[in-house]
């Protein structure tokens, strides 16, 4: 699939583009955090050290993936996330979504990635449904899904296997006409000014 079809999502806030060769180097910095990859279903003591091959690695998997997009905020690569299994005979694929970037979890980015995938999905991609799996530990990623209008229709009983235990994974969808697109603040909020003290 060309750059074309791939095309640049953003809401003023987030940057939704196709992948670039200065992504590995971005990646390579980034490294491997255990306790993200751990909510992606990774060992916590199996983690791989980042090296330069594992990040040309992964830029050449967000390469061929026909409906990933890399992240980007404020200029820097902070994730990725792409649509796969896609079923075109009944409208419908998978969300995947990473935020590796450890200073920018939990400030909402992740959701407004998700809505721009969500609403490009329901638009030109002319989808029914989206579907995602979070595994039951990963609390801020059920959170995100939910945000987004994601419903929890169930869950995978003793699915994965981690840390010596089984762990469910969470089941979520999202139909269009369940869709709600956000409602940002047109005007950037600015810092109030410290009152001088006389």
């Amino acid at each position: 699939m060309s750059r074309s079809n791939r095309p640049e999502l953003s809401d003023g806030i987030i940057r939704l583009r196709a992948p670039e060769h200065r992504d590995i180097d971005a990646r390579f910095k980034l490294g491997n955090t255990p306790e993200i990859h751990h909510m992606f279903g990774a060992e916590l003591n199996a983690v791989p050290v980042m090296t330069k091959a594992l990040a040309e690695r992964w830029y050449e998997t967000q390469l061929v993936e026909p409906l990933a997009w890399v992240i980007e905020h404020r200029g820097k690569m902070i994730g990725a996330l792409r649509l796969h299994s896609l079923r075109p005979w009944d409208a419908s694929a998978d969300v995947a979504i990473g935020i590796l970037a450890p200073k920018k979890l939990g400030k909402g980015l992740g959701t407004r990635a998700l809505h721009l995938l969500a609403a490009h999905a329901f638009g030109s991609l002319s989808l029914h449904r989206l579907s995602a799996r979070v595994l039951d530990i990963n609390e801020r990623a059920a959170a995100c899904f939910t945000k987004v209008g994601f419903a929890a229709e169930g869950r995978a009983r003793q699915s994965s296997f981690l840390g010596g235990e089984w762990h469910d994974n969470l089941l979520f969808g999202l139909i269009k006409p369940d869709y709600v697109p956000p409602v940002y603040d047109a005007k950037p909020r600015q810092k109030r000014k410290k009152k001088s003290q006389s």
